[in-house]
């Protein structure tokens, strides 16, 4: 892999390119390395803010990417009027480069650091709602019951663990840490992340997806309780109910 010289180069390189590029009219570090909170593994995160249409500007830069840093694949994140240009160079170094209209150029939280060019004051992303993050997690733990009782074990699977993220989701969002992509998994206490391997899928096997998918509703019932009180007085007593097998299907 990588290291941490080749990637400052690289980093220092793009940045020198933007600015010599008439279009790019703004630059900024973000991610951990803006916070100072990068380290071996982090990749590189940029945003640059594009004078006049994005499109030009996303050809001339995959083409620079490709041609200068032998750049293997790549693929697109939109938000807003933001594209994410997500790079992967040899090395398995990553680099996203955010590219956004010159009048939405500026940061959307902390984890921003101006190189170069004016920023607009942008009102901060806001955080997923609770009940968003419950809404996601009853309904990935009613598809993955549905799904053991038609006996299609991957997607089953699938809907266990998407339920357990969900609800690290939801004790992260309680505790105000990061919610997205486990981000803030690390930084919860050990009486919460500890009764979480016993929802972990060991194999597919229907007895031990039953049993899961009875650990991570048990758990997710306690979290919904924690995070508001009166919708876990209406929702836990359905999940043990879901988890105990109440309304089986009589078939596939």
């Amino acid at each position: 892999m990588f290291n941490v010289d080749q990637r400052g180069h690289v980093r220092a390189r793009l940045l020198s390119l933007a600015e010599a590029d008439p279009e790019v009219v703004g630059a900024a570090i973000t991610g951990s390395d803006a916070v100072g909170a990068d380290d071996r593994w982090s990749d590189i995160d940029l945003a640059f803010g594009i004078d006049g249409e994005l499109g030009p500007a996303l050809v001339r830069w995959t083409d620079i990417l490709y041609e200068e840093f032998a750049a293997q694949h790549h693929w697109d994140l939109s938000s807003g009027s933001t594209i994410y240009r997500v790079f992967l160079l040899p090395a398995w170094l990553e680099v996203d480069i955010a590219f956004t209209p010159a009048d939405d150029f500026g940061p959307l939280g902390p984890a921003w650091r101006t190189v170069f060019g004016r920023t607009a004051q942008l009102e901060p992303t806001a955080p997923p709602t609770r009940d968003h993050l419950v809404g996601l997690a009853w309904h990935h733990a009613l598809h993955a019951r549905v799904c053991i009782e038609r006996h299609r074990w991957w997607q089953a699977e699938h809907w266990i663990s998407a339920a357990r993220d969900q609800l690290i989701a939801l004790a992260c969002l309680r505790l105000g840490h990061p919610t997205g992509y486990a981000k803030g998994a690390h930084l919860l206490p050990h009486e919460l992340t500890g009764p979480l391997e016993t929802t972990l899928v060991r194999s597919l096997d229907e007895t031990e997806l039953r049993r899961a998918f009875e650990a991570v509703v048990a758990l997710l019932g306690r979290e919904v309780e924690r995070t508001d009180p009166s919708l876990g007085v209406v929702l836990r007593p359905m999940l043990v109910d879901i988890a105990r097998g109440g309304g089986r299907a009589s078939g596939r």
